[in-house]
């Protein structure tokens, strides 16, 4: 009897370790080249079964069902949404706590806001070097990488005389970063979203008679010029028209802009007849400035596809930031006389 219990217990010991190598064996590395290294997003509020789903996917694991079985064995392990550089040679377990001890960041980027400020927040929250940033920002070789990733970018963003080349693409919105993030990392997710925001409206885009850049430009302006969504369809339409009819559009946002000034600072004479392709409170401007002079909410984008048709070609804006429209020169001569 003692004799069968012993060879009991040795088969059932030989069973485990064949269930426990095989286990192993599942939840082991996919690749052997050390060097091969994987992009992998966790998208913010991703579960747990989620990441392992997607992990399998990407063939990064062996075993979907293996490596949840290790999640439930270790309930400790936590995941933070970010974007991660994976070593095909890790293992189930080092992924996992390669997730679980990295931390997370969230920015939001407020609508109307300039590209320079965005940047600005992005280098305090993960100290990056702010010249080599825009360094990178500015090569060609990266922007040209971008531009064949995302149709909505294109050679528009390379004219020398754009102060920023993402000025205007960079979507405003809260966004979960994990502290290994590269500015590549951060800036993709971000562009990610525009993409997602603006595959909403492809349809639209592809019937007008603009292109993406210009889509953007006129709705930075029209983010800059008007908060509400009933002004801000106006203002578009006054935009169109001025384009249209190849008037100068006469925007102070564009002026502030092309001086580099803040809107409560004071414009200039010099700065109102400056030359610079953003300005275009110079009569010699005809048509959009070179490129977007903030980054426009989404409400500005559609704004910018969906005028109003009420044939208005002018607006004032008093110094609580009320809109009057007006038909006429005459007409809105009288607004700024009124509510100056």
């Amino acid at each position: 009897m003692k004799r069968i219990i012993i060879i009991i217990l040795s088969i059932i010991s030989i069973i485990c370790f064949m269930v426990g190598l095989y286990f192993y064996g599942l939840t082991g590395f996919t690749g052997k080249n050390s060097d091969d290294v994987v992009s992998f997003t966790i998208r913010s509020g991703a579960s747990k079964k989620e990441v392992i789903r997607n992990l399998y996917e990407n063939k990064l694991i062996k075993s979907q069902i293996a490596s949840t079985i290790y999640l439930y064995l270790h309930p400790s392990v936590e995941v933070y949404p970010g974007t991660y550089k994976i070593k095909r040679s890790m293992d189930t377990p080092e992924i996992l706590d390669y997730f679980k001890t990295s931390e997370e960041y969230h920015l939001t980027f407020i609508e109307g806001k300039r590209f320079i400020d965005y940047i600005d927040q992005i280098c305090e929250a993960f100290d990056f070097n702010k010249e080599e940033v825009l360094k990178k920002l500015n090569d060609k070789d990266f922007l040209n990488e971008l531009i064949e990733k995302y149709d909505f970018l294109d050679q528009n963003i390379l004219n020398s005389d754009i102060y920023y080349p993402l000025e205007g693409y960079l979507f405003p919105d809260t966004y979960y970063f994990n502290s290994k993030s590269s500015i590549e990392d951060v800036i993709t997710k971000i562009l990610d979203k525009m993409k997602e925001v603006l595959d909403n409206y492809n349809a639209l885009i592809k019937k007008s008679d603009y292109n993406y850049h210009d889509i953007l430009t006129i709705a930075s302006i029209i983010e800059n010029e008007a908060k509400l969504m009933e002004d801000k369809v106006v203002v578009s339409e006054v935009i169109y028209k001025r384009l249209d009819l190849k008037m100068a559009l006469g925007m102070d946002t564009t002026t502030y802009y092309g001086a580099n000034k803040t809107f409560g600072e004071v414009l200039t004479k010099e700065d109102l007849d400056s030359d610079n392709p953003y300005n275009t409170r110079n009569l010699s401007l005809i048509g959009l400035p070179v490129g977007p002079i903030c980054n426009p909410s989404e409400d500005s984008i559609k704004a910018a596809l969906n005028p109003s048709d009420d044939d208005y070609l002018y607006f004032y804006t008093d110094s609580n930031g009320k809109l009057y429209f007006a038909k006429t020169y005459a007409e809105h001569q009288n607004n700024v006389e009124k509510y100056r």
